[in-house]
């Protein structure tokens, strides 16, 4: 395991900032908004040679155990008592104010090794307002300006210096986790689905729409051994409804993480149905190649459990024919019920995604295809496709080559892949159809 080392202090003190400058990357979500950062938020950070596992926290605030930043206070609280190093941060600008006061006397009952953050400390006004900060009893505070880069490289030192040797890592968990994004409308229930199969509240949950706003990644060990790294996303509405420059922003990270998932669960609400949205989420998800399944969340909810299926398989059946056969999982990420069957599902419709055929039995079934329901004509002459293999999996593409094969209406390319999704057993994934016309000269063309 890596040694932890978490960024707290109260809101708008340029966490975020400091955590990407530290991962080397854009991370986490940046913004003048006060309280952007809801959920902590992990990354792995080389600092002078010490692999590190940073994470970003929300701002500790004073509010009610129930309300919204109360549950924001009790993640990063959970936080600071895994860490192995605390990075404290003030704003030196703004000196030291009776929260940071209230919150390092709190840091220093929990035990942990606290290092102090004076940040945007810029030039010598800011340096010589860092030294305020020695009141707060967590010792010699460091000045640094996470936006401008200032004072990082003895910060990173500093670090380094401070965080435990870190274990070595089993051979078993050597190979790189299956990555598995959970995506959906605002308030799927996608937040309380990642926190079931962790079987914590790692994630804020709540009544209020949207209150994931950034990609947030946690590992998890399935039953059988496998490593998956999980990731929860900010709700895509309509693109027409995104106004706001930080809802964009969520929208951005959820958009990159789809792109860097293997699986993606389709979170929907089952006691709405399948909204317009939902089958536009999914367009997406199968023109980025990944593979898919649908999760039914809050099934404990619908009253009417065989016609709700029903009429979702229509919908879908009508909608969203390129995912055909796509694999539904019923479950209540709230209670539990159904949540065991989640992940040996994600199991196998990655092996559909990842699946490879033979060449010799990929021909034999063209060959049926093509006696089955020959090539049409295009511009009165008919297509001549010769044979097919295989490019890659994941997803599963083919390249099928004959004389003018890069004209093969739609219609005759859906026949192709309806074949290869019943002959091969590829529901639901999608698969890619590449056409190449032969450039061999004696090729008969007179038909």
């Amino acid at each position: 395991m890596l040694p932890t080392v978490v960024i707290a202090g109260r809101p708008n003190v340029g966490k975020s900032t400091l955590f990407n400058k530290l991962a080397g990357r854009r991370a986490a979500l940046v913004d003048d908004t006060p309280g952007v950062t809801r959920d902590r938020k992990d990354a792995e950070a080389m600092l002078r040679g010490r692999l590190v596992r940073l994470v970003d926290t929300a701002g500790l605030e004073e509010s009610a155990p129930d309300s919204l930043y109360g549950r924001m206070r009790q993640s990063s609280e959970m936080a600071v008592s895994q860490a192995d190093l605390v990075l404290f941060v003030i704003d030196a600008r703004a000196g030291v104010t009776p929260a940071d006061e209230h919150f390092a006397a709190w840091l220093r009952r929990q035990g942990k090794p606290v290092l102090l953050i004076a940040n945007k400390a810029e030039g010598r006004s800011g340096s010589n307002a860092a030294l305020e900060a020695w009141s707060l009893g967590l010792g010699e505070p460091v000045p640094v300006s996470a936006e401008h880069g200032e004072g990082l490289a003895s910060l990173m030192a500093e670090i380094a210096d401070r965080v435990p040797e870190p274990a070595e890592e089993s051979a078993e968990h050597a190979d790189k986790p299956l990555q598995l994004a959970i995506v959906g409308r605002p308030n799927a229930g996608k937040s309380t689905l990642l926190n079931r199969l962790l079987g914590e509240e790692r994630m804020i949950t709540g009544p209020e729409p949207g209150l994931t706003r950034d990609a947030v990644a946690v590992r998890l060990v399935d039953t059988d051994g496998t490593e998956i790294e999980l990731i929860d996303t900010a709700g895509l509405r309509k693109r027409a409804r995104v106004e706001e420059p930080l809802e964009k922003m969520s929208v951005g990270a959820t958009l990159g993480a789809l792109k860097m998932a293997e699986v993606v669960i389709l979170a929907v609400d089952a006691a709405e149905g399948i909204h317009d949205q939902d089958l536009q989420i999914a367009r997406l998800v199968e023109r980025e190649g990944r593979a898919c399944l649908l999760v039914l969340n809050k099934w404990d909810a619908v009253a009417d459990r065989t016609a709700a299926r029903r009429a979702i398989s229509d919908r879908l059946e009508t909608s969203l024919a390129q995912m055909k056969g796509i694999q539904i999982v019923t479950l209540s990420a709230l209670t539990g019920q159904g949540v065991d069957k989640l992940l040996p599902a994600v199991r196998q419709v990655h092996e559909v995604w990842n699946r490879r055929v033979g060449t010799s039995a990929l021909n034999r079934w063209f060959e049926h295809m093509l006696d089955k329901h020959q090539p049409p004509l295009v511009s009165g002459k008919r297509l001549k496709l010769r044979y097919v293999t295989q490019a890659k999996a994941r997803p599963p593409t083919f390249i099928i080559f004959g004389t003018r094969a890069e004209q093969t209406p739609e219609d005759y390319q859906r026949y192709l892949v309806n074949g290869l999704r019943e002959q091969f057993d590829l529901p639901g994934t999608p698969i890619r159809l590449q056409f190449r016309g032969t450039t061999n000269p004696y090729a008969d063309d007179k038909d």
